[in-house]
């Protein structure tokens, strides 16, 4: 079960992560993602996909050619939990592979 994250902890571990922003209605975290080109954006799509299934906590995003706009956050909880830190970190793993 996920955990909301207070917004303390959460400035703190935004700082971990690579390129994530908190998104303007402070409920999700954001990052745009440019890859060489629309192959390698969709296999970044799919790698997040498996890992977003093995969770069961989707992603909402968006894929223009070769960039991936990616917005986590828990609609259930009404913010930031710790599964959308995690599943935020995993992106940038995938995104560096």
């Amino acid at each position: 079960m996920a955990t909301l994250i207070a917004l303390e902890e959460l400035n703190a571990r935004l700082m971990e992560l690579d390129g994530w922003a908190l998104a303007q209605d402070g409920l999700a975290l954001e990052k745009t993602y440019s890859f060489k080109g629309f192959n390698s954006a969709f296999g970044f799509m799919t790698r997040v996909a498996m890992a977003a299934e093995r969770a069961n906590h989707h992603p909402e995003w968006s894929n223009v050619y070769n960039r991936v706009t990616i917005r986590w956050t828990t609609h259930s909880l009404g913010g930031i939990s710790d599964l959308d830190l995690k599943l935020a970190a995993s992106c940038d793993r995938f995104a560096a592979g």
